[in-house]
């Protein structure tokens, strides 16, 4: 009887304490690997374009003297007929030598058009400025601090001439290799190969299953795509807040009911992450501009008339959000402090590590399902594959990471609340250094009162 017991009460532990990784994590995971697999072995190459259509490439620039150049050298050789591509750099503040980077870009790529746009401070501005400006039938946005793979740009073009349904897409995003394995300390080294696998694991299984579904919650702002006539019908970028390519991004799907999506093979490689603490600032400022802009878009879209060819979805990517990220965020966080509490309250020190191996695995093996989908996205680079390939080890290190980053996420969530949305907020090392001096200064003013009340006793009794 006892042993029959011990075994019920095991298998109704391991379902209670287990199962919330199972829902939330695993099993969404196995669903989208099998559509991912689909999109894979469906979505074939097709024959090349005979023509190539004029675009503009928009770089909004602030202080990126440092990284301009490479930036331009990479438009310059890419393989997309220079004579198509119109070059927008847009200064939007700052005060290094960027126009003097520029200048000398004209020179040294006479073959491409280039023109210098000078507005006022904000990226959001500057890409306003430009859109206003640009010419050609696709606008692409990058960033001044990264650089496109060389068929970048031909690949992103060919995406939407044979996806007429599409209207803007954003590309994939990767730290660049040649950083990364240039990086002198070994745990700064190991944590940018553990962020590219996690670029590599949010666009090319996150976004790609995404899109599947017309469900992309963020174009990337540093590098997407639009059809002009589709862009120039939007209220542009919101100078309002701190993602405005998430706001775009509402705008095309929501508002104008047009298809977002993910072109698999357009990389564009930006500097891996310095530290933690600006992992922890990064990660802070994307989750409070998820929040921003889905409240600015629940209070603003009643002013854009759906179209009728598509009724309203129940269940929406903004309800998606708010349940998942954030209402599921509070019991997700008590979860992880209840099954450590259950040691002090008599479980078996064993069933709880058991069960927290046991919640590990699954976890590593949703990341290696996702790793071998990538790997076949990858196919077509071999270069870009092998790399990724010979970073299996770092599925064993992804849960831990992706754990961590959830708590600065969830910090970002309690700042969205108290705070201003800002674009410079608190690194880790600062927070770290405020809460110690908040429990300073509440238990200096416990002790106060207890040396009051000590004080007191002795008086009278005095």
């Amino acid at each position: 009887m006892k042993i029959n017991d011990f075994i019920v009460s095991t298998i109704v532990f391991y379902m209670a304490w287990v199962i919330i990784p199972i829902l939330l994590e695993v099993i969404p995971a196995i669903f989208d690997v099998f559509i991912l697999i689909k999109k894979r072995l469906i979505n074939k190459r097709g024959e090349a374009l005979k023509y190539l259509p004029e675009i503009t490439v928009i770089i909004p620039v602030y202080n990126s003297a440092d990284t301009l150049r490479n930036c331009i050298k990479s438009v310059y050789d890419s393989d997309y007929d220079n004579r198509l591509i119109y070059v927008m750099v847009v200064h939007n503040g700052g005060n290094d030598n960027s126009f003097e980077v520029f200048s000398k870009c004209q020179l040294d790529f006479p073959e491409l058009n280039m023109n210098w746009l000078t507005s006022k401070q904000g990226k959001s501005k500057a890409l306003n400025l430009a859109l206003f400006n640009s010419t050609g039938k696709y606008i692409i946005h990058i960033d001044s601090d990264g650089v496109l793979h060389p068929q970048a740009l031909r690949n992103m073009v060919t995406y939407f001439e044979k996806n007429e349904e599409v209207h803007c897409v954003t590309g994939t995003i990767l730290t660049d290799p040649t950083l990364i394995d240039e990086t002198d300390k070994f745990f700064l080294r190991i944590l940018r190969k553990i962020e590219f696998c996690e670029y590599a694991q949010a666009f090319l299984a996150g976004r790609n299953f995404e899109a599947e579904f017309n469900n992309i919650y963020t174009l990337s702002g540093a590098f997407s795509a639009f059809r002009k006539s589709t862009i120039l019908k939007t209220k542009l970028y919101n100078t309002d807040t701190v993602c405005e390519d998430t706001q775009i991004t509402f705008q095309v799907r929501e508002w104008l009911n047009q298809k977002v999506s993910l072109c698999p093979d357009a990389y564009f490689f930006v500097d891996p992450i310095e530290d933690v603490n600006k992992l922890y600032t990064q990660r802070q400022r994307w989750q409070r501009g998820e929040l921003e802009v889905a409240h600015m878009f629940e209070r603003e879209k009643k002013t854009f008339k759906r179209s009728n060819k598509r009724k309203k979805k129940p269940f929406n990517v903004i309800t998606k959000l708010i349940l998942y990220d954030h209402t599921f965020a509070l019991p997700r966080m008590i979860w992880y402090f209840a099954l450590l509490s259950l040691i002090f309250m008599n479980y078996p020190l064993r069933l709880v590590i058991v069960s927290m191996v046991l919640i590990y695995f699954f976890n590593v093996m949703t990341t290696f399902l996702f790793y071998l989908c990538i790997a076949l996205f990858l196919k077509n680079n071999k270069e870009l594959r092998s790399y990724y390939v010979r970073k299996w080890y770092l599925m064993f290190l992804l849960p831990p990471y992706n754990s961590m980053v959830f708590w600065f996420r969830f910090a970002g969530i309690i700042n969205a609340i108290k705070g201003q949305q800002v674009w410079r907020t608190n690194n880790l090392t600062q927070e770290r250094e405020h809460f110690t001096e908040t429990i300073r200064k509440d238990f200096s003013g416990i002790t106060r009162i207890l040396d009051k009340m000590i004080e007191k006793v002795n008086n009278d009794e005095e």
